[in-house]
């Protein structure tokens, strides 16, 4: 074997590696799919998406688990929509983190008993994402305008949305990962959901209008990379 040869070969095996170390640290522990059913005049509608939540496997995020994703927004018909956010609300402030853990957190709950990250991929069937789990609500007059935003309660979507409408639940599944980073759907496995930019086509500019919707709908909005991780998150 030639000196050129054997070099190209441990240059090779090197990429082999680094490739695969990527694929190790980024590819999702797990996802789910988070779906919204409303009851509406028109009858039952229903919106779901594909979250993958990551955890930090080489550490260079302090161990901080991350979310990949965006918001749910179902189309009600009649020009009502209802967007769940990837975000909660505690004790005046925006949650950005618990989001990772709705799967995790309503499997236990159903199950009643802990589920640990490494057996959350294991979890099957369909479970109810209720009380706390539930993530911030909102609906736009205008899904034009960012500032059409309204805080809707869980068990009160009719105060904002008008009579008929109501939630009738929120359920989280685990999907599998399938081949990530080829998971194009189908037998590939299904990807993470994206599409929301054009249902609310300002969060494609650059500006302050993620924090002028979360500012709308009165949620404590630190700023705009906080309120557009509130929607999406790469």
């Amino acid at each position: 074997m030639s000196f050129i040869s054997k070099w190209a070969g441990l240059l090779g095996l090197l990429a082999v590696l680094v490739i695969g170390d990527q694929i190790r640290i980024n590819r999702p522990g797990h996802k789910f799919r988070l779906t919204v059913e409303m009851t509406t005049p028109d009858g039952i509608k229903t919106a779901s998406g594909i979250l993958a939540v990551v955890p930090d496997r080489n550490y260079n995020r302090g161990g901080h688990t991350t979310m990949r994703g965006e918001a749910v927004f179902a189309d009600l018909g009649r020009g009502k929509n209802l967007v769940a956010l990837l975000a909660h609300q505690q004790g005046g402030k925006l949650d950005l983190d618990d989001i990772n853990y709705v799967a995790l957190r309503a499997y236990g709950a159903a199950r009643g008993n802990r589920v640990s990250f490494s057996d959350i991929d294991r979890q099957t069937g369909t479970v109810p994402v209720q009380g706390d789990l539930i993530p911030v609500l909102v609906s736009f007059g205008d899904p034009m305008e960012p500032n059409t935003a309204r805080l809707v309660a869980a068990d009160r979507a009719e105060a904002v949305l008008g009579d008929g409408y109501s939630i009738r639940g929120l359920t989280a599944e685990v999907v599998p990962n399938g081949f990530w980073p080829m998971d194009f759907g189908g037998v590939l496995g299904e990807p993470v959901t994206r599409g929301i930019e054009a249902k609310l086509p300002w969060l494609a500019a650059q500006g302050e209008a993620a924090a002028t919707a979360g500012k709308a709908a009165g949620l404590p909005v630190g700023g705009e990379i906080e309120a557009r991780e509130a929607f999406a998150r790469k």
